[in-house]
């Protein structure tokens, strides 16, 4: 983090990275107007869920009633465990509806829907790794080298909010460049 703005959110410099592993996501057509969440995710009521909040903020923006939905989501990233799982699960949504419901939207306009819902969802609309900056809405495409990762969940979840509240955090690091950051770390 390289500094707060005054609306609370953090000035980052990030890189997101991409893994083979993902929740699932299916679409079923639903009377006009209805949308809704099929099965259960613990912990998580379906108004607050986020791919139900990313197909209501779509079907908003629509300007009509848009066709209803019904989205069944299995999930197998972490809830909590900071691999962005309900952001990309957002995406999703939004990128999905785009297409089913025939809007023809740009994807920076989806990215820039996708903000609202959180900070980290544009570069799930954007689909790739990516340099970030602002509060994760700046993106640039990179090509980083992929070694192999190792996700460990430890059966803890961490508020991201929480998180960025705490006053430990680290708010002051010094401004870099994508130039200035390594492409590939595998010589560190």
């Amino acid at each position: 983090m390289v500094g707060r703005r005054p609306d609370g959110y953090h000035e980052l410099q990030t890189a997101f990275q991409f893994i083979d592993l993902w929740d699932s996501l299916r679409f079923f057509a639903r009377p006009r107007g209805v949308i809704e969440r099929l099965g259960d995710v613990p912990g998580v009521a379906a108004d607050d869920d986020l791919v139900v909040r990313a197909a209501r903020l779509l079907a908003g923006r629509t300007g009509q009633a848009a066709p209803g939905v019904a989205i069944a989501l299995e999930k197998r990233l972490p809830m909590g465990g900071g691999v962005g799982g309900g952001s990309s699960d957002a995406a999703t949504v939004l990128v999905a509806l785009n297409e089913l419901w025939g809007l023809r939207l740009p994807v920076d306009e989806i990215a820039a829907l996708g903000l609202q819902l959180g900070a980290d969802v544009p570069v799930f609309v954007l689909g790739r790794a990516a340099w970030a900056e602002g509060v994760g809405e700046k993106l640039v495409p990179v090509d980083f080298a992929e070694p192999i990762y190792v996700l460990v969940h430890p059966g803890v979840a961490i508020s991201t909010a929480e998180v960025f509240k705490a006053p430990e955090l680290t708010r002051d690091s010094p401004v870099t460049t994508i130039a200035g950051f390594p492409a590939d770390r595998r010589s560190e």
